[in-house]
């Protein structure tokens, strides 16, 4: 039997997404303004997109707002030369309660089950969220990220869609066809901020250590 990659499933359902009349609404959680940037440009032509951003895993307060903006401010240049309708929601800040979840794993390497830990937290109110609200598809455009796990960010956030009968997941792997580097393309045109650590104050240490 095939196997599909998640980058085929995301195809495939692009497809299906083509044969309706209308743009199906989606609930995307953004980490940041540089790995939104190629997703926002493919995804803009077949949903109605409003963007989630839940990241109180980012250390410290100024780094979230900075990142904030730079999203705002990219999604306003999209909205604007496209003449798009893309929407963004702000979740608050409660760092505290990420850090003593977090703090449990310090010492893991970027990437590893403290990271898996944090996708799924912010996840989980991803998909509460949009079932509760009667968003149609989810998804995250963090598989574009280079040090990112692209399978556990499909297979965790697939397992909490499930849960809701209103849900559909978007399988995505934004890597592929070149993604990570149109993205850089983007980053170097626009002279976006661009950060140089994942988000969390581990990382910021890891980061420092490296």
């Amino acid at each position: 039997m095939r196997v599909f990659t998640n980058y085929q499933k995301f195809l495939k359902q692009i497809e299906e997404v083509k044969k309706l009349d209308y743009k199906p609404s989606l609930l995307l959680h953004s980490c940041c303004a540089p790995c939104s940037c190629y997703p926002l440009l493919i995804l803009k032509d077949y949903f109605d997109i409003t963007i989630f951003y839940n990241n109180s895993n980012i250390y410290p307060e100024s780094e979230f707002e900075l990142r904030y903006d730079t999203l705002c401010e990219y999604v306003n240049k999209i909205n604007n030369e496209y003449d798009s309708n893309i929407k963004i929601i702000k979740q608050s800040y409660d760092n505290e309660s990420f850090n003593a979840i977090l703090e449990k794993r310090k010492d893991d390497k970027e990437g590893k089950v403290r990271c898996f830990m944090c996708y799924s937290l912010r996840y989980k109110e991803l998909c509460e969220y949009a079932s509760k609200n009667n968003f149609e598809y989810v998804c995250s455009v963090m598989t574009i990220s280079r040090q990112k796990n692209e399978e556990m960010i499909n297979k965790i956030l697939e397992g909490y869609a499930s849960k809701y009968n209103n849900l559909t997941y978007l399988y995505s792997n934004f890597k592929k066809d070149k993604g990570l580097e149109k993205a850089q393309q983007i980053i170097k045109e626009t002279k976006m901020y661009s950060q140089n650590y994942c988000g969390c104050k581990f990382s910021i240490r890891e980061n420092i250590e490296h």
